[in-house]
């Protein structure tokens, strides 16, 4: 059957993209330019750049028009791992340690002797172990107060926490609030759980509680999204006073909270968490890959126990149950101190980091967490993202723009730049060349 004038059109601009008759960078012609050019109606034309925005290979911004995207750079939903031998990755932050390798060769020494080894070749429980829950209730104990172990349910990773959240207690098509910028994994999970995302404006990663109030008396919303100690990607920790009006939205119009804790252990002195402040109405979601190692899947979702079913049905749906394995070495390192040991090392490495990130870019307004192995660096006014992406992969070095990360339909210029995992040796020369890649005239906002 032959295809659609739409679609063929498409094609052949998907052609030129592919081969380089048109740059990243380049600016397409406007809707009506194109369907006068082509011979086609308006509708047409529209149709055509839509097919080729869901094919990755254009974006459009608001009041600026239509570009071609690089075909290598990952695609706006969320970042993807494509990182080759000899480049170097700024888009996953890759924490790690000298001491790590040590670390796991002395955990994996003390379960062998353990007398259950064999029990870990068995399914376990939905929920996991346990016992091993009351260890990680109990460490969680000073920042979010007393957990009942029955209402922590251990995931494969934090991921995994927001993909079981989004699958056990909402709906296809429910509406979730966000802020303008998130983190692409949740944007990947509601996704596949068919949610819609709404933009809540804010401040430097912190929710405008008065726009969420707007925006709830004009929209059945049905939860909101949250990482309020250490926002990623702008490293924003929310005060108690934003905290308690944000509560406050969220009982008058029932909300459910899912509050991301992934990156909270780099804040020393947090203000109190949704789960302490409300804990009948919180999902509380963290893990350790952040603070103990990215390959450690690991993770762990807390709920009020009438949730809880519906959270073990999807971690039964999606994967059975956590490995015994990685969760019995995890037990173990919170119990001899080695997780807090770590968390300490990453704080002062992070800390370490930005002193050199701030070198770099001195009077750039990088936004980030003093702690963070991550900063985010907006653009001046007509400065553009991609050109600078684009420039950076071909000199071996991976940056994102802010498209994985945005909910709104015009994202920001600006760059995430996730350092935790280049080698300090390296870093000062790799921020060099990341900050020769922007323009030197600059005026920076979000």
């Amino acid at each position: 059957m032959k295809k659609p004038r739409y679609a063929r059109l498409a094609d052949m601009l998907a052609s030129a993209i592919q081969d380089g008759k048109l740059a990243p960078g380049s600016k397409l012609p406007t809707h009506r330019a194109f369907a006068e050019k082509s011979g086609v109606a308006l509708a047409t034309a529209t149709r055509v750049y839509k097919e080729l925005e869901q094919r990755g290979l254009v974006a459009g911004e608001a009041g600026r028009g239509t570009f071609v995207r690089d075909p290598g750079l990952p695609v706006t939903l969320g970042v993807h791992q494509t990182a080759a031998e000899g480049v170097t990755d700024l888009v996953f932050n890759m924490p790690g340690d000298a001491h790590d390798a040590g670390m796991l060769r002395s955990g994996l020494r003390r379960l062998a002797a353990a007398g259950d080894l064999e029990a870990m070749l068995r399914y376990q429980p939905h929920g996991g172990r346990m016992h091993e829950r009351r260890i990680i209730a109990e460490s969680l104990a000073p920042a979010l107060g007393q957990v009942d172990p029955e209402c922590l349910l251990v995931t494969s990773g934090s991921q995994h926490g927001l993909a079981v959240t989004c699958l056990g207690l909402l709906r296809y098509g429910d509406v979730i609030a966000v802020d303008s910028l998130t983190y692409p994994g949740f944007k990947s999970a509601a996704s596949l759980r068919g949610l819609e995302l709404l933009p809540v404006d804010g401040t430097h990663g912190v929710m405008d509680p008065d726009e969420l109030e707007r925006l709830c008396r004009l929209r059945e919303v049905r939860a909101v999204y949250l990482m309020p100690t250490v926002h990623n990607p702008l490293g924003s920790v929310m005060d108690e006073a934003a905290r308690l009006r944000l509560l406050g939205v969220a009982q008058r119009h029932g909300l459910l909270i899912i509050e991301d804790a992934a990156y909270a252990f780099l804040e020393r002195k947090p203000p109190p968490s949704f789960y302490s402040l409300a804990p009948d109405r919180t999902v509380h979601i963290g893990g350790f890959s952040k603070n103990l190692a990215t390959g450690l899947r690991l993770g762990y979702v807390i709920a009020p126990e009438s949730r809880t079913l519906p959270l073990l049905e999807a971690i039964r749906a999606t994967a059975w149950n956590a490995p015994a394995l990685i969760s019995g070495l995890v037990a173990g390192w919170i119990e001899d101190g080695s997780v807090k040991a770590s968390e300490e090392n990453r704080r002062r490495d992070g800390a370490e980091r930005q002193s050199v990130c701030r070198k770099v870019f001195g009077t750039l307004p990088v936004l980030s967490h003093p702690n963070a192995g991550f900063a985010w660096l907006p653009l001046e006014k007509g400065v553009r993202a991609q050109p600078i992406v684009t420039r950076l992969k071909e000199q071996g070095i991976l940056v994102s723009g802010a498209e994985p990360f945005a909910t709104s339909t015009a994202a920001p210029q600006a760059l995430r730049l996730a350092f935790g995992g280049v080698p300090k040796s390296e870093l000062e020369g790799v921020l060099n060349t990341v900050r020769e890649a922007v323009p030197a005239r600059f005026a920076g906002c979000l």
